[in-house]
């Protein structure tokens, strides 16, 4: 997983749940901004801000290391 797929996916949810980028931003307590760059995969983003958005979204993240996605 990368910023890009991460922008990606935050752009496919927020259009399937019938949001504006703006109406996202003020959900997420972030500027429209922030939005784009993240949807367009800018890779300089504050990791807290984009937890908000996603989190805003109800997308879960799950962290596992690359041995037990191997194994597990």
């Amino acid at each position: 997983m990368d910023i890009g797929s991460i922008g990606q996916m935050v752009r496919r949810v927020r259009k399937r749940a019938g949001l504006r980028q703006d109406e996202l931003a003020g959900a997420a307590g972030v500027g429209i901004r922030f939005i784009v760059d993240l949807e367009a995969g800018k890779p300089t983003l504050q990791v807290g801000k984009v937890l908000h958005v996603l989190d805003a979204l109800g997308i879960v993240v799950a962290l596992t290391t690359r041995s037990e996605g191997l194994t597990g």
